[in-house]
């Protein structure tokens, strides 16, 4: 077991009201929560890394639901969600991997049980790196109005020994979605895909 050391979060919430079309009556809101932590394996290689994903846990859970009262305090509006990584440069991307089971299973729970996978990406690199953070709807990966991306970072993070973990959830479709596919109204719901 490792200890966690946060050394600062960030919520963030942007509102869309349009794209050059039509301003929408009710904007989309993407909301990223990123959290800075040391890592524990920075400096060396260390063989056994899994039971740091225990650890990250509760960290999870904290940052979904810092998320979801940022979004207005009601998980039924959040529509999509996705999450990332950025390794500082004493560490490696594995480490950044610890981060998909903590970070996705919190967000799902937290939103009724979620049954779509939660897309992810993550990179190594230094203070000021920028991510751009996959979205799709919670309960249906093919729902292509909801295909989105949030680019996060901190302009003083990760130092070398750090991580920054994030998680993103959205309200609803991209303001201005026509590229037709399955419709959000239209999800079974049985396989997380359709």
């Amino acid at each position: 077991m490792h200890e966690l050391k946060i050394r600062k979060f960030l919520v963030s919430v942007e509102e869309i009201f349009h794209e050059g079309g039509p301003v929408a009556a009710v904007p989309q809101r993407r909301a990223s929560a990123l959290a800075v932590i040391a890592n524990p394996f920075a400096g060396r290689y260390h063989e056994e890394i899994q039971p740091f994903m225990d650890d990250l846990k509760p960290l999870g859970l904290d940052m979904a639901r810092r998320l979801i009262a940022a979004l207005g305090g009601d998980a039924r509006v959040v529509e999509g969600y996705g999450k990332a990584a950025i390794v500082g440069e004493g560490g490696e991307l594995e480490h950044g991997a610890l981060w998909h089971e903590p970070g996705g299973y919190a967000m799902r729970e937290l939103l009724g049980g979620a049954k779509a996978i939660v897309p992810s990406t993550k990179k190594v690199g230094g203070p000021g790196t920028r991510i751009d953070v996959p979205v799709t709807h919670i309960n249906a990966s093919y729902v292509r109005s909801h295909f989105d991306a949030m680019e996060v970072g901190l302009p003083d993070a990760p130092r070398a020994n750090e991580m920054v973990l994030i998680l993103v959830m959205t309200t609803g479709a991209r303001v201005h979605a026509r590229a037709g596919g399955l419709a959000a109204k239209d999800i079974a719901g049985k396989d997380g895909l359709r």
